[in-house]
């Protein structure tokens, strides 16, 4: 009996409880979970993840709306460019990608190698997000919004989400917070509508003709994902945000870490 399907969809509850928990991280595990566990080419699993992370994250933003946890005004603001930004890059730059990146005599750089390596760069550049803790100001400016900033940092966050097949929530999060001023529960809840908006209309980027989907796996490791997050909005009830941060952050340090040295080393 093959147990990696087991293993996969119980950590798509994991995936599900992070989305919950902190507004982010979703798709920093769900990459790895497709490739490593369930046998996933890395390509198709940037677009799995993108379905994955996109529905499970509409689901977990709907019931942070209940709690009145979600500023729908800067869903709006950041949503906008990062829609955008992430359907251009899964449309039109990702399938322009050469199989073959970088060749010499000695060494050969595949297309899915070169994205499972820029996405372990992001794991750490975000984990290193993750683990400092967050300074807030406290002034009376803080009401007034850059909206140039806002604008261009959608577009960034679009093109990162699009190239890697992730969610985003990890570069919203820091943007609700120090850009747009936003308090850390309801940058969770707005985080969670900008993720499924831009995973969604990424995914929808991705659908080819051609493309072959098994979706009797993806959709039973969306529903599992979607557990998940009825879990982590409870826990985060009960866990200090800050402390689960940091926590998580060191976790995504190590996978990116381990993703590198696989893909490079121990291929």
């Amino acid at each position: 009996m093959d147990l990696n399907p087991i293993f996969g969809y119980f950590f798509a509850i994991i995936v599900g409880i992070t989305l919950g928990l902190v507004g982010s991280g979703g798709s920093i595990l769900s990459v790895p979970i497709l490739v490593y566990i369930m046998g996933i080419e890395p390509i198709l699993a940037t677009a799995y993840s993108l379905f994955i992370v996109g529905t499970t994250a509409l689901f977990g933003g709907i019931q942070k709306a209940k709690q009145k946890l979600v500023d729908f005004r800067k869903v709006v603001l950041f949503g906008i460019p990062t829609i955008l930004s992430v359907f251009i890059t899964r449309k039109i730059i990702v399938p322009r990608i050469p199989e073959i990146v970088f060749s010499t005599s000695v060494f050969t750089l595949h297309k899915s190698v070169f994205i499972m390596i820029v996405f372990a760069i992001v794991m750490i550049f975000a984990s290193i997000r993750m683990i400092k803790p967050l300074h807030l100001e406290n002034n009376k400016n803080q009401a007034k919004l850059n909206y140039s900033k806002i604008f261009i940092q959608g577009l960034f966050i679009g093109l990162v989400a699009g190239f890697v097949g992730a969610g985003g929530g990890f570069l919203i999060i820091p943007a609700l917070l120090f850009l747009a001023k936003t308090p850390m529960k309801m940058a969770v809840g707005t985080s969670l509508f900008i993720v499924a908006s831009q995973s969604l209309i990424g995914f929808l980027g991705d659908l080819r003709p051609e493309q072959s989907l098994d979706w009797n796996l993806l959709l039973t490791f969306t529903i599992c994902s979607i557990i998940g997050v009825f879990i982590g909005s409870f826990l985060s009830k009960k866990i200090e945000g800050e402390k689960l941060k940091t926590g998580f952050g060191w976790f995504v340090l190590f996978m990116g870490i381990y993703i590198i040295l696989k893909e490079l080393l121990f291929k």
